[in-house]
């Protein structure tokens, strides 16, 4: 059966973002003022623009389904020109393993790695689940998201099957599987092997991530170029908690939806993957991440 996560301390966010990542943290009560602010900033650019809406509307909202096959395919997530906008400041929550909040497991040597659903050093600890496949396009976001950001790093964390972030979290406080660091290659890419995660009480499934600058960045944990977070499409979670060993996750969701979570609920166009695959085969999951 699944469990939530056990914060031991208070959350740290970074940036002008969300406050918090979940309940177990200062609690929802404690953002909503910062969610009320973001929205009253929107609404007051959206009412200057009442002028232009005539003569230019766009609407750059996207969304789609997934049936459970190999060739099946959710969202859509590209950015390019005149639609580039800086991805989505979110709050790196309170297991973020940094550093910044207990833990640092950027500094160990073998975080640096592709597969990320086992754990590395003296740890041997193995996450179990749907598999997942997932590429960040991390990009230029001031040459109009059209430039790959070559040579930059991703940190990429997320909870496992029951719900648990290893460092922090009851009975994987010793480990440290799904989490490891990427750089990007020529394209901007970077790719990880992990798991599907778990929808836990009070947030919607979703995936956190830091860009640097560098790997060199990354490895010291030093000057965050962004941090943010990956949503996922309600009908793939669907599928793979229908699955073994996510039956928690399946009473989890139907309590939630992306538009009443606390951290996508001001908008997630530029944090829903684009997902593709089956609980047979596996899913990728890809986001364009400018920045």
């Amino acid at each position: 059966m699944s469990t939530a996560p056990t914060n031991g301390s208070n959350g740290q966010s970074r940036g002008p973002g969300h406050h918090h990542d979940d309940e177990f943290d200062k609690g929802l009560s404690h953002d909503l003022p910062v969610f009320a602010r973001r929205r009253m900033i929107r609404l007051l650019a959206g009412a200057s623009m009442v002028p232009l809406v005539a003569a230019c509307s766009t609407d750059d909202s996207g969304g789609g389904t997934a049936s459970d096959s190999s060739s099946s395919g959710s969202s859509a997530s590209g950015t390019s020109g005149s639609d580039c906008e800086v991805i989505p400041t979110e709050t790196a929550g309170p297991y973020p393993g940094d550093g910044s909040n207990g833990p640092n497991v950027l500094k160990e040597s073998g975080v640096v790695r592709q597969d990320i659903t086992k754990s590395f050093g003296t740890a041997d600890g193995v996450a179990e689940g749907i598999p997942l496949t997932i590429t960040l396009t991390v990009v230029d976001q001031s040459s109009g998201c059209d430039t790959p950001k070559k040579g930059a790093a991703v940190y990429l964390w997320h909870c496992d099957r029951e719900g648990r972030y290893s460092l922090y979290s009851d009975g994987v406080t010793g480990e440290n599987y799904l989490r490891g660091v990427q750089e990007a290659d020529e394209k901007g890419q970077v790719t990880f092997t992990s798991i599907f995660p778990a929808c836990y009480t009070g947030r919607w499934p979703h995936i956190h991530f830091e860009v640097y600058d560098s790997l060199d960045d990354a490895t010291a944990a030093q000057a965050v170029a962004a941090t943010s977070q990956l949503a996922f499409p309600k009908d793939v979670c669907d599928t793979v908690y229908a699955t073994d060993g996510y039956s928690q996750s399946v009473q989890n969701l139907a309590r939630l939806s992306l538009e009443t979570d606390g951290i996508f609920s001001d908008g997630y166009d530029q944090q829903l993957a684009t997902m593709k695959g089956s609980t047979a085969q596996g899913y990728t999951a890809t986001l364009t991440v400018p920045v």
